[in-house]
């Protein structure tokens, strides 16, 4: 993969959750000035930068380098069921419990 690869993915997971580089920048731990660098600069992060970067967007490294399919996206089910779990993925355990809450009410009426 080359470097122009490696920030059209993360541009590409950036794109797909709506986010900016500087929610990137919150999610993984590192500062919004690295990772702008890294784009305006066109360089390769390093390992240990790719991993904050996935941890952020919690994904693994695989799922990063496995280019060919989308990690967030199931075939099996609707692209709103989809949208709904990449959601979920991005609340807190604490928000993930008061959603199960609400949903388990929501589905006893």
């Amino acid at each position: 993969m080359s470097d122009n690869e490696i920030l059209d993915r993360i541009s590409y997971f950036l794109k797909f959750k709506h986010w900016s580089l500087y929610k990137l920048a919150k999610e993984s731990g590192l500062s919004y000035s690295s990772l702008n660098n890294i784009f305006n600069r066109q360089t390769y992060p390093t390992i240990p930068t790719l991993e904050k970067i996935c941890f952020g967007l919690n994904i693994s490294l695989a799922e990063f380098f496995d280019y060919k399919k989308n990690p967030l996206r199931n075939d099996l089910i609707s692209e709103d069921e989809q949208d709904i779990l990449n959601l979920y993925r991005t609340l807190s355990n604490t928000d993930k419990e008061l959603l199960a809450a609400y949903l388990s009410g929501l589905c006893k009426k």
